[in-house]
């Protein structure tokens, strides 16, 4: 392990001159990409996008040098920073892929549409409202970039069989979602948790960099490696998982921001300094949608069994979809006696997210999940987020566009 005195010695460090204003890609165009954050996501969704056809990872950064070495074997020639704005002033760089912690997302994402990159964005999109909107306005003022947020269930092909279901009409009056992620760990295993190695100390991580927009705070390897369990860097659970669930079916019914959340639970089963809550319940009320007039839409989740799993049901007055692995349609026999079950049958190609995004970067097309339905959901779980910080319901403003 090199330390970063002598690793910037052999990373590319020089700029690339004045902001890119990026090429116009041809349908058979090889895409250099970039990735900003190589960690553990940032490797694979990496790994995803090299593995579509006519690609090149062509130049990788990361605030902590081993990322950077690790990563040197997934592409050994490309070239490799500890600041992500370099990289993004290299004007061969055609877009870049964001996987740093959530509070960073902001940050990263408006340089880079200000060095004219496409951008595949992981969740959550925003950490926060004021995030939000300042992604917003540099998506303004150059929509041509495109934009893929990482909720990879809206390129699956559950998306058509959802959409089929409720426009056949099937599933009648729609009043609730409930939803449910569970995951267990054997004991002595927290999830989430990663070890501290010897290495992770403040000559291998620009601890600055890391921190970003965050309170300031001396250097603390545990909270670099475990971001994900304070809320100066994370959403948790929410932002990690409630987001993709969430995301499918504000894509399948179009639904708008909730006017009112909240959120309850609790640190129940980890006691590890983590923040974040291990066991959660949201209650999000909606209002409108494609498919209906007024939605609770529940999601709940816990560390601690996974007996109920990973699954949601849109409950309607003549029938239910159920999603989990598959995608079925169940009738209400009480309001539709001869209904039958009926089992989604549309498949999902492999790498359909990330090949979805690079097929849109050479078409101009609308990705999968573009840049409003990222908006939405992170609104969202913000929301979820400030009613369990703050012990009460919150509610949004849609005029002035605040949580109240």
């Amino acid at each position: 392990m090199q330390t970063r005195r002598n690793f910037i010695g052999n990373v590319a460090t020089g700029l690339a001159g004045s902001l890119a204003t990026g090429r116009v890609l041809g349908a058979n165009d090889r895409v250099r990409l970039g990735v900003i954050g190589i960690g553990d996501r940032g490797t694979q969704i990496a790994r995803e996008a090299v593995a579509c056809q006519n690609t090149e990872l062509a130049a990788l950064a990361d605030v902590y040098t081993r990322r950077l070495e690790d990563a040197l074997k997934l592409a050994p020639a490309a070239k490799t920073y500890l600041d992500y704005r370099q990289l993004l002033e290299d004007k061969s760089i055609d877009a870049v892929l964001i996987a740093t912690p959530q509070h960073l997302h902001a940050e990263c994402f408006i340089a880079a549409l200000e060095a004219g990159k496409h951008i595949y964005q992981e969740k959550t999109m925003a950490f926060t409202v004021e995030h939000a909107k300042a992604m917003r306005a540099a998506y303004q003022r150059d929509p041509r970039r495109t934009v893929q947020i990482g909720h990879q269930t809206c390129s699956s092909g559950q998306i058509a069989d959802a959409s089929n279901y409720l426009s056949s009409g099937l599933v009648g009056k729609i009043t609730a979602i409930t939803a449910r992620m569970y995951r267990n760990t054997p004991h002595g295993k927290p999830q989430w948790y990663r070890p501290v190695y010897p290495d992770m100390n403040s000559e291998n991580i620009i601890w600055k960099s890391f921190l970003g927009p965050a309170p300031v705070h001396d250097f603390d390897a545990n909270r670099y490696i475990n971001w994900r369990y304070f809320w100066d860097y994370s959403g948790g659970n929410v932002y990690e998982n409630m987001c993709h669930q969430i995301a499918f079916w504000y894509k399948v019914m179009n639904l708008g921001i909730p006017r009112a959340v909240t959120m309850t639970g609790g640190v129940y089963l980890w006691k590890d300094g983590r923040e974040v809550p291990d066991t959660m319940s949201v209650s999000m009320e909606h209002t409108g949608g494609q498919h209906a007039e007024d939605i609770l839409f529940t999601w709940d989740s816990g560390f601690g069994n996974n007996q109920p799993g990973i699954s949601e049901d849109v409950l309607g007055t003549d029938g239910t979809i159920a999603r989990s692995q598959q995608i079925r349609y169940l009738p209400q026999k009480v309001n539709r006696p001869a209904g039958v079950e009926m089992m989604g049958s549309t498949p999902t190609p492999p790498r359909a997210h990330m090949q979805n995004f690079l097929d849109c970067l050479r078409s101009g097309k609308e990705p999968g999940c573009p840049f409003d339905l990222g908006y939405r959901v992170s609104i969202a779980c913000r929301m979820a987020v400030e009613s369990y910080r703050q012990g009460r319901t919150v509610r949004w403003n849609p005029e002035k566009e605040e949580i109240v």
